[in-house]
């Protein structure tokens, strides 16, 4: 409880109160004072502090819709209550006031730090809702059995060490799903994505409705069984190998990158000793030409320093010349080793998808003789199981199951086809892609740096030009 307030009559919280508190807590200068004039919206205020007010109850802060921290200690306030819109609230004190329970807090939910120092609760509870909760001031209060307070401190500690694991737990996802897309990209950069499971062969079967059928048969489970594991291998093994020729294209275009700024930066290293030559001269030029006296030999002079600035232009751009043809070449055999790369792969990996189809084709000439063998024994009533229903009528007659196998190997090798021909696309487009990008920014960079020297030159012969006359007639 509060004792300094005593001698005060008790306080209502009301606008008029709240409009004082806001405007002497904002801003004093030129800012300040014109909020005070156009009037304090109360939504947009973070921070509230209304101590030592002798306030009775707790009122009138709706509006305060996104206030983070509420000072209202020392006071004589008796109970919690008018809190429940204050839902970003996560600083709250009030200590030193007269408040018997612990209650009105379940909207609270971002409340991070709460003092109920030196109140008169005498017990713990209500505390659940305050999911965020790190902070707990209860001193001073009228608990008697401190067995009770060390039980609900120790339960409200077992829900912060909660709250944290659940959230260590959240990060530990998130850092594990971010590993699983970094993975996914890299995959799909190199083109194999999902090769490196069962996921093609499990392709085929899932919208192979008369391949589920038949798998029912006797016999075709372990042929399908023997079937898949070879169909992975060679999954597994176009897997491995995209990723081992990503690896190549990759230390290939780093390669190139390198040389091409090693050239870039080489040349000009030799335009800016060029420059700086000139630059030298040009100052002695300049100031021989001012100070000279006779009108022939400052024209003679003047002459002579023209011809200086068209020397260095013709410099400069014979090294860009010898650059690009520098770069001409470079980027001409990267783009026959990246070329015969990624035809490489291509060709290997069509290679690789044909003994998928070799093995489709063998499947699906036991599965077809299982089947037709199956229709002779249904025919001469020889069949020692029962079919389901949906699998007999497929036996009606050769031309039914014939159709039925038939459907099924074709749906397997168009999901195959399909497979191969997205990565080939993928891999010619992404070839395709890089080699005009390169021969782009080559050509922008060409225009960039003969841009740059005309600019050059131009502020020199401008210089030049721009010599007061005054100075050429003294």
């Amino acid at each position: 409880m509060n004792r300094l307030c005593n001698s005060l009559e008790p306080r209502v919280m009301n606008d008029d109160m709240l409009k004082l508190a806001v405007g002497e807590q904002g801003p004093q200068e030129e800012a300040g004072q014109l909020a005070k004039q156009e009037g304090i919206l109360f939504k947009d205020v973070l921070s509230l502090q209304l101590d030592f007010q002798n306030i009775l109850r707790i009122d009138n802060l709706w509006q305060f819709e996104n206030l983070r921290k509420l000072q209202l200690d020392n006071n004589i306030i008796e109970r919690i209550e008018g809190l429940e819109n204050l839902t970003q609230l996560v600083w709250l004190d009030l200590s030193f006031n007269n408040i018997e329970a612990i209650e009105g807090l379940d909207t609270l939910v971002n409340l991070e730090d709460l003092s109920l120092f030196n109140n008169r609760i005498s017990k713990i509870d209500s505390l659940d809702a305050l999911v965020k909760l790190q902070v707990l001031s209860l001193g001073n209060n009228q608990i008697g059995n401190m067995m009770n307070k060390a039980q609900a401190e120790a339960k409200h500690q077992f829900s912060i060490d909660e709250l944290k694991h659940r959230e260590y737990l959240m990060q530990a996802q998130q850092a594990e799903e971010q590993a699983r897309q970094a993975e996914l990209e890299e995959h799909q950069a190199a083109f194999v994505e999902h090769l490196n499971s069962s996921f093609l062969f499990d392709s085929m079967y899932a919208e192979d409705v008369e391949g589920s059928k038949l798998a029912t048969l006797q016999g075709v489970g372990e042929l399908l069984e023997a079937y898949r594991d070879k169909f992975v291998i060679i999954c597994l093994n176009i897997f491995e190998y995209g990723l081992t020729q990503q690896e190549k294209r990759r230390v290939e275009l780093d390669t190139f990158t390198a040389c091409v700024q090693e050239a870039v930066q080489e040349n000009r290293e030799q335009g800016k000793l060029r420059i700086a030559r000139f630059e030298e001269k040009h100052l002695l030029s300049l100031t021989a030409i001012r100070d000279e006296s006779d009108l022939a030999s400052m024209e003679a002079r003047i002459s002579e320093y023209s011809e200086d600035i068209t020397e260095l232009a013709n410099v400069l751009m014979t090294l860009e010349m010898q650059l690009v043809e520098q770069l001409e070449e470079t980027i001409n055999m990267f783009e026959r080793n990246i070329i015969d790369l990624v035809g490489l792969f291509v060709e290997n990996v069509q290679s690789l998808m044909a003994q998928c189809r070799d093995l489709e084709n063998h499947h699906h000439e036991k599965l077809l003789e299982i089947s037709i063998n199956t229709l002779e024994k249904v025919v001469k009533g020889e069949l020692d199981e029962d079919l389901p229903d949906d699998v007999r009528a497929l036996f009606v007659d050769k031309d039914t199951i014939v159709n039925a196998v038939g459907t099924s190997h074709d749906i397997h090798l168009l999901k195959i086809d399909n497979r191969e021909d997205e990565l080939v696309t993928r891999v010619n487009s992404w070839c395709t892609h890089l080699l005009d990008k390169i021969h782009q920014d080559e050509t922008m960079r060409n225009r960039k740096r003969v841009k740059e020297i005309n600019q050059f030159m131009d502020h020199l012969q401008n210089e030049l030009d721009n010599l007061d006359s005054g100075d050429i007639l003294d």
